[in-house]
């Protein structure tokens, strides 16, 4: 596995970890325990870090130099990967021919270095985008930077190149047809999964107490990286909204926000803070920085819905994560999410980003008991219908077949 610009051993929730790095950490470590090694190559950031090290048993992190010992900018990542892929080309040619079977590329700069690697080793290359600039692009935050046309053109290179590529929901397998003119017969949907294990419904209370929260709070929770693109501002706009609305909630409510600043994000750092400020909310608002494994589930378990109002998501892990722990979840209706939330099931889609929008679906389900309780029920069993068991299974299949199709045009070519 290739992840140029963010290492799996990083805490989700901060700089570029998030979403990605879950994915690549859950499928890696079940395909360890089914007996497949597994190698992942990502850039090293930090003098210190080894240059291998196990991330589980069967699966290791191979950390490539290239560049600075210091985190990049995705915008600086570009000038990087001649470097890093030589590292990568340099690891292999250490083993025998024909060591690596399968490459999966994550993210585009991870799938220029396959492209090469690809043709050097004479292996299928199998690619996940994860996000997409034209679809980024089409639904900017306000005063978001767009994605630069250098990633464009690597985004099409990549998808013209790769063997197959694997789209997280059946939206965004019409997007790389339609946008990107995939080949349809390239395309895979394989939806990502959730935690069963360490996300599970408990008790309200017990979280709360661990999180200092009141235990009588109306607690409204959004964990990600704070950035515009996740919008935790729309957030702490509808909760500003819904106390005009009901004042008397004012000594009750709680926005509960867990994450770290990322991409444009950290050129404001103290923006989010800043507009708790100017709203008048600031009595009302709590930051935690990223949770990792059973704190994040006591987050979600603490909160009586869960916001995810990005305005672009490939799918959407917190929304699953969430209601796996009994959490209804009220997400923006764009991308992935209709997949991730059942709306009026698990949870509400909002087709909209507007204060009053939100303030109004966020209320109907924290300031309903009876709806809230009928919601979590429904949630537990949507989110069972995902598990990174069933995701490996699938992605297992896929490489089977591209390794098998890949083979057999080798010997086709060889033939003529």
């Amino acid at each position: 596995m290739l992840s140029v610009h963010t290492s799996p051993m990083e805490q989700p929730g901060t700089g570029d970890a998030g979403g990605m790095n879950v994915y690549i950490t859950h499928t890696a470590r079940e395909m360890a325990r089914l007996g497949i090694a597994v190698e992942v190559f990502t850039r090293a950031t930090s003098s210190e870090q080894p240059p291998v090290a196990e991330l589980a048993p069967g699966v290791l992190v191979r950390h490539i130099p290239a560049g600075p010992f210091e985190p990049l900018g995705r915008d600086e990542l570009p000038g990087q990967l001649c470097a890093f892929t030589s590292g990568v080309l340099r690891a292999e040619a250490f083993h025998e021919p024909g060591y690596y079977d399968v490459i999966h590329s994550h993210y585009w700069l991870s799938g220029q270095v396959g492209w090469l690697a690809r043709d050097r080793w004479g292996v299928p290359l199998v690619h996940t985008a994860h996000t997409l600039a034209k679809v980024k692009n089409a639904a900017l935050a306000d005063g978001d930077k767009p994605e630069p046309r250098t990633r464009v053109f690597g985004e099409e290179q990549v998808v013209a190149e790769a063997d197959c590529l694997i789209a997280n929901t059946p939206v965004e397998a019409r997007q790389l047809v339609g946008l990107y003119d995939a080949d349809p017969h390239a395309v895979h949907t394989v939806e990502p999964g959730v935690d069963l294990e360490r996300f599970t419904p408990g008790s309200q209370a017990a979280a709360r107490a661990t999180l200092g929260l009141p235990r009588d709070a109306i607690v409204l929770a959004f964990a990600g990286r704070i950035q515009p693109l996740k919008a935790p501002d729309v957030l702490l706009r509808a909760a500003a909204q819904l106390l005009e609305r009901r004042p008397e909630l004012r000594d009750r409510l709680v926005v509960l926000v867990v994450g770290g600043p990322s991409g444009t994000g950290l050129e404001q750092p103290q923006a989010l803070r800043e507009l708790a400020v100017t709203l008048g909310i600031q009595e009302q608002t709590r930051f935690l920085p990223p949770q990792a494994g059973e704190m994040l589930a006591e987050v979600y378990r603490a909160a009586d819905v869960v916001a995810v109002p990005s305005y672009n998501e490939s799918f959407g892990l917190v929304a699953l994560e969430a209601q796996a722990c009994g959490t209804p979840v009220v997400a923006a209706e764009v991308g992935g999410l209709p997949v991730a939330v059942a709306h009026g099931v698990s949870g509400l889609l909002v087709p909209s980003h507007s204060a009053e929008d939100w303030a109004g679906a966020l209320a109907s389900v924290a300031l309903r008991p009876d709806r809230r309780a009928e919601l979590a029920g429904n949630a537990v069993h949507h989110a069972r219908r995902f598990s990174w068991e069933r995701t490996t299974g699938a992605l297992l299949d896929t490489y089977a077949a591209a390794f098998h199709s890949f083979r057999n045009a080798l010997r086709a070519e060889v033939a003529v």
